[in-house]
């Protein structure tokens, strides 16, 4: 028996940077429609059953219910049975049991790089496909809905050679004071402001530095000030920190959806592998992981940052119906 399992998080896409930049809204009716076509994908690539994450917009059982009425249900559906908080902590508890599950064979998410970094503190083992409904889609792709079904039916049922276009991500794992605290699989970002609040950052005049995984110039957030510096690809063996500061040479970065700021940005320090920076805090502030800030920090805190290939794994969804393709996977 085979199985691919669904996350889809119902608050991806609607925190206050929705107000403060131009960023795509993705509503929970296109997010249903999104997971109606990865089914029907993955299903027409032999999968058994798919399960789904339980949340409170009922967008797995909205699904199904349309599946049925249109009688294009052909796979078995279950959705995961928990006590839901309407927190992070769904999702983490979701993709644990995903985990856990030897049926599931790749695990699909519907959200931005903060539901993605959720999903990879429980994950290591099972291969991931992310689809971009959140703000800051940096790890996540834009694929269509129905080729990540395709894409994650192929995976979960072996029915191709396919290992090679699975690949293990990089992560940057921070520890304070000696105790690892948290992940983050794009940027770190350190911040002057001491308040948590909505937890979404967005303010560049409050940011110290970035400390990011890979970075481009085309990625719009945080990591793309880093970018500008520097290109560093998911390939490479290494991350990197820059500074914020008005002695450093000014460049134009996106930062958000349709929002451009000129920065004073420093060299960029290239970050080995296993190799962990060491940053002392001279004021109170935050460090937001992947564009949200969940870790509070106080003069003299002492916060390392490593660069490591503990990541998810992630599937290529073009290369891997590619090769089902140059398999002969299609002929009917």
């Amino acid at each position: 028996m085979s199985a691919i399992g669904i996350i889809a998080n119902p608050m991806s896409g609607k925190d206050i940077r929705r107000l403060v930049s131009h960023a795509t809204v993705i509503d929970n009716h296109e997010k249903i429609n999104v997971i109606e076509r990865v089914v029907l994908g993955a299903q027409l690539m032999g999968v058994d059953t798919v399960v789904l994450m339980p949340e409170t917009h009922n967008m797995a059982y909205r699904a199904v219910n349309l599946l049925i009425e249109r009688r294009e249900l052909a796979c078995a559906i279950e959705v995961q049975d928990f006590h839901i908080y309407g927190t992070v902590e769904d999702t983490e508890k979701s993709a644990r049991l995903m985990e856990e599950d030897e049926r599931i064979g790749c695990i699909v998410s519907l959200g931005g790089d903060g539901t993605n970094r959720a999903i990879a503190k429980e994950i290591y083992h099972t291969p991931m496909i992310s689809l971009s409904t959140g703000t800051n889609n940096v790890y996540p792709d834009w694929v269509e809905g129905t080729a990540a079904g395709i894409a994650a039916g192929l995976t979960a049922t072996k029915a191709c050679d396919c290992q090679d276009f699975i690949q293990r991500q990089k992560r940057i794992e921070i520890s304070k004071n000696g105790v690892f605290t948290d992940i983050a699989l794009i940027d770190a970002v350190i911040s002057d402001n001491p308040i948590i609040g909505s937890r979404a950052i967005w303010k560049t005049d409050s940011i110290l530095g970035v400390v990011v995984s890979r970075a481009h110039p085309a990625s719009i957030g945080f990591s793309s000030i880093a970018g500008m510096r520097e290109i560093i690809t998911i390939d490479d063996d290494y991350g990197g920190v820059v500074f914020i500061g008005e002695n450093y040479d000014e460049l134009v970065a996106p930062v958000a959806p349709g929002i451009l700021e000129q920065l004073g940005v420093s060299p960029m320090t290239r970050l080995p592998f296993e190799e962990a920076y060491r940053w002392i805090a001279s004021c109170r502030g935050t460090i937001a992981v992947d564009g949200e800030r969940e870790i509070y920090i106080k003069p003299g805190d002492v916060l390392e940052f490593t660069i490591t290939r503990k990541g998810p794994l992630k599937v290529s969804v073009p290369e891997t119906i590619e090769q089902a393709q140059r398999e002969g996977k299609f002929n009917r």
